[in-house]
């Protein structure tokens, strides 16, 4: 077999129950690929974006229903050694990409007062639009379960309000679109474990901003020191992930003392005596 047919067959047979059956079971779950869906696959040159894209093209070939998808990789200003890298995995990978230019890493550089806020909202954007003109209906993204708990801990440590990322979410601006996460329900160390069975090399991190602040020491990432409270809450209970994640599927309303929906926001008081 080719490298890229080896690599293949390593999702749906080595890591057959820690990626495979995950990636199958969270599209099943939260609904997120229809018949005739048209999806725009965002790789972003990572482990998880080009992970993604390999999963997509194995349900096309293997699933029960026709679907079509584009690989797309926006270049928001990556250096050439990075997108070299990202070109060059993905012809490895046999991933027929599609790359469009966009200037969001010289229009953030700067800001000095949240960029990632900036350059995370000027991504979305010009992501949506490419899909709407490519006819998509909607746009998935390489989120996983790591992702997913690291922002549920962030928005209750930082934000001081109880939320997570979504599996699926409708877009605000942009009608009829869909943003949808379907390596929800698969676990970063096996990501990495896959790429490191294939002997197969991805970039960390391409954006500017950290790499003259963050791996220069002048700041520390949030995300970074939440991934490292998880890690040691592992070593006094193993499954601690899995229960962050599990209990945002088991709200108990009966013991909260307020919520907000579309920005209203209710307090148990309000319904206490009735």
């Amino acid at each position: 077999m080719k490298k890229y047919e080896e690599i293949e067959r390593s999702i749906i047979k080595k890591y057959r129950k820690e990626i495979w059956s995950r990636f199958v079971k969270g599209v099943a779950d939260y609904n997120m690929i229809e018949e005739n869906d048209n999806i725009m696959v965002c790789i972003s040159g990572g482990k998880d974006s080009f992970l993604l894209a390999k999963c997509i093209e194995e349900l096309i070939k293997h699933g029960k229903f026709k679907f079509n998808a584009h690989y797309v990789i926006m270049n928001p200003g990556y250096n050439k050694k990075n997108l070299d890298k990202i070109l060059e995995n993905a012809k490895k990978l046999n991933v027929n990409i599609e790359i469009f230019e966009s200037n969001i890493f010289d229009v953030v550089k700067d800001i000095k007062e949240s960029p990632c806020y900036l350059c995370a909202r000027m991504r979305r954007g010009f992501l949506y639009s490419k899909a709407k003109e490519l006819g998509c209906n909607k746009i998935a993204l390489g989120h996983h379960f790591n992702d997913v708990i690291e922002t549920t801990l962030l928005s209750m440590f930082y934000g001081s309000e109880i939320k997570t990322m979504m599996p699926k979410l409708h877009s605000d601006n942009f009608e009829g679109l869909e943003l949808i996460r379907p390596l929800y329900l698969v676990k970063e160390d096996d990501i990495k474990s896959w790429a490191r069975f294939n002997e197969l090399d991805f970039i960390n991190c391409a954006c500017k901003f950290t790499e003259e602040h963050y791996n220069n020491n002048d700041g520390v990432s949030k995300r970074k020191e939440i991934k490292e409270l998880i890690k040691n809450l592992k070593k006094i209970n193993p499954n601690i992930d899995d229960h962050i994640f599990k209990s945002m599927d088991n709200v108990n309303l009966s013991c909260i003392l307020g919520t907000k929906k579309d920005g209203i926001y209710e307090s148990f008081l309000d319904n206490y005596d009735k």
